[in-house]
């Protein structure tokens, strides 16, 4: 009995729907951490803070590093 190989089409096709479950997947994951995020926005009342400047504050806390940012805030 011969055995049938997996043709190169067959697996495109299961990589196609591995990479579409995978998109599904990133973007429910993506929704769930902005949930958190808001919450914790929330919880520190942050959502009085104008969208432009929480954004620059959160670039600019990326550029210089959380730890540093921390530790420059917390000398203030």
């Amino acid at each position: 009995m011969a055995r049938s190989k997996t043709s190169a089409v067959d697996a495109l096709k299961r990589l196609q729907a591995q990479r579409s479950e995978l998109d599904a997947r990133e973007t429910k994951l993506r929704t769930d951490a902005a949930n958190e995020l808001g919450k914790v926005l929330l919880e520190c009342g942050a959502e009085t803070i104008e969208p432009a400047k929480l954004r620059l504050l959160l670039k600019q806390t990326g550029a210089l590093g959380i730890d540093a940012a921390l530790a420059k805030v917390g000398k203030a």
